[in-house]
């Protein structure tokens, strides 16, 4: 996609100006995408020929001139009809439905890459959207067959008019429909490349839940129902792809450290044949209405390279080739939990730092799995005070502490029984029972987390850590000397010491990290937010035990 300034992109409001006006609404945008020649590539869905039908029979206000305009962008490079389609769908929406469109710089790095590799004989963009991928794709692929698969019929339109007026009408076949349920074989090297939907799993249909679990044992791996949608189009990758074809995914990149990306990295390491990860820095907007933290996936299917290419980037303007960067061994990575540290530079320690976790473990707090159930109320009256635990439960009462937690009483109190509830003398079982019933009746006992305890009624907070550290939030994370000895949820992580510090040592610690800790150690989902994952924040620099104690770094 054209543009002298890699930034200058198919977002920008100029545009609008340069053919005359915007969008009025998603049917005077259909109408265009139809004048245009969204037609051309036939046959319509269903779906596209009821937006189609109610088009009005009139000219809409869009001129001959001014539709020759839009002609002219699209020729030159730009998108107006995918603009104009994130204009009149508000970023919620979009985010909902997992419409987030790609900038130019991003989708020539991917094709780039691709054309390095091998000329296919076909294109598979599983969410199409305005067809930016294949536009670009055809462009580099003269005798590719282009498809693209997308549920949204608006999306379809748009992407039918920009490739019809890209000259790639007669190999190019558009799908309505749910990747997941693509299963078009070809005796062709298929290139499958795109940005696959980012959607939440509570938003995911629990028909489809059923497909990822099936479908990812089948192939002898585990999945997690809390995965989110481009986890599925990985899978359905893999399932369809045969060996030999290869491709490249732009997707958030949470899917490199959290639980239900394991499902990602096994396939990266085995089926789907993993050749290089470049993660794209929040700061330099590798999705423009969604400040987070991207990763572009590149593979060969079935390959089994000895080693993967880690990267990672803060501008577009870095993006000047994809499969570099640092090589990291497939038995490294077999044996690893979490990825995305992988992609920073060792960082050389100053003299006299080490890592945090050399000083201290890092953990999660306990998910409870129920709030509303196991922090203490009404519903939890009569249970004995030696069953209720002071406990951190919100963010802010670490940021509100300003480095210190002196005082519990304020806190909110975590039921945590024990496994055994022999163990209870009989008052106390008697008032635990009853409790028991009202859980019950508030669902405590169903749910992912309940069902894989050792006993659903036993949170099992962990002990008191020294240090209560925040790890996501929209600033740098906040730690509290845990004077209080409060537990913590998951709302926080604990520092445990691995080796004796003092109470000065542990003050100084806390000190220097309320001070030198910035969100750039972290990563950045949509909305702004940074998370610190326990093996990053291990790897924070801090000063030694030496250096606390003398306090010079004060």
């Amino acid at each position: 996609m054209a543009g002298e300034n890699p930034m200058t992109d198919f977002y920008q409001p100029f545009l609008w100006s340069d053919f005359g006006g915007s969008f009025a609404n998603e049917r005077e945008l259909a109408g265009v995408a139809v004048a245009l020649g969204a037609a051309e590539i036939g046959p319509l869905s269903p779906q596209e020929l009821s937006i189609v039908r109610r088009l009005p029979t009139t000219s809409s206000e869009f001129t001959k001139k001014r539709l020759n305009r839009i002609r002219e962008m699209i020729l030159a490079g730009f998108d107006p009809l995918g603009h104009g389609f994130c204009v009149l769908r508000t970023t919620e929406r979009r985010r909902e439905d997992g419409a987030t469109y790609t900038p130019s710089p991003i989708v020539n790095s991917m094709i780039e890459w691709a054309a390095g590799q091998r000329c296919p004989g076909r294109v598979v963009d599983p969410g199409v959207g305005s067809a930016r991928f294949l536009i670009r794709a055809g462009q580099s692929f003269p005798k590719a067959q282009l498809v693209g698969i997308d549920v949204d019929p608006l999306a379809t339109l748009i992407a039918r008019a920009n490739l019809a007026i890209a000259g790639f009408a007669q190999r190019t076949r558009i799908v309505v429909g749910d990747y997941r349920d693509f299963a078009d074989k070809a005796n062709l090297k298929t290139l499958y490349i795109g940005n696959p939907p980012y959607v939440r799993h509570h938003q995911i249909p629990a028909k489809w839940k059923e497909w990822l679990s099936h479908e990812a044992e089948r192939l002898g791996h585990t999945a997690s129902q809390l995965a989110g949608l481009h986890v599925y189009f990985y899978l359905a990758t893999v399932k369809n792809a045969q060996s030999g074809d290869f491709g490249a995914f732009i997707t958030a990149a949470e899917w490199l450290d959290v639980n239900y990306g394991a499902l990602v990295r096994s396939l990266i390491l085995k089926e789907l044949g993993g050749q290089s990860i470049t993660v794209i820095d929040p700061t330099a907007q590798p999705f423009p209405d969604a400040a987070t933290t991207a990763a572009i996936t590149t593979f060969e299917i079935a390959s089994k390279p000895t080693s993967l290419y880690f990267r990672r980037i803060g501008n577009l303007c870095e993006l000047d080739g994809l499969g570099s960067g640092r090589k990291i061994s497939r038995d490294r990575l077999s044996a690893q939990a979490r990825w995305s540290y992988l992609t920073r530079p060792t960082e050389r320690a100053p003299e006299g730092y080490v890592e945090l976790g050399e000083l201290c473990r890092v953990h999660r707090g306990q998910v409870t799995g129920s709030n509303e159930v196991w922090i203490a109320g009404e519903h939890s009256e009569g249970l004995p005070q030696s069953l209720l635990f002071p406990t951190i439960t919100r963010a802010r009462e670490v940021f509100a502490a300003e480095g210190l937690l002196r005082d519990a009483s304020r806190l909110r109190k975590v039921i945590d029984l024990p496994v055994d509830l022999d163990e209870l003398e009989k008052e106390e079982r008697r008032a635990v029972e009853k409790f028991l019933k009202v859980a019950r009746s508030m669902g405590a006992n169903r749910g992912y987390v309940a069902e894989h305890r050792k006993a659903w009624w036993s949170v099992g907070l962990r002990a008191p850590a020294a240090i209560i550290a925040t790890y996501m939030a929209r600033r740098p994370p906040a730690f509290a000397l845990n004077k209080a000895e409060a537990r913590h949820i998951n709302v926080a992580h604990g520092l445990y010491p691995r080796v004796l510090l003092t109470p000065p040592q542990q003050s100084a610690l806390v000190h220097f990290m309320q001070r030198n800790i910035s969100q750039e150690s972290g990563r950045t989902y949509a909305g702004g937010l940074t998370k610190f994952e326990p093996r990053e924040m291990e790897r924070l620099m801090v000063p030694s035990p030496q250096m606390l104690n003398s306090g010079v770094i004060l």
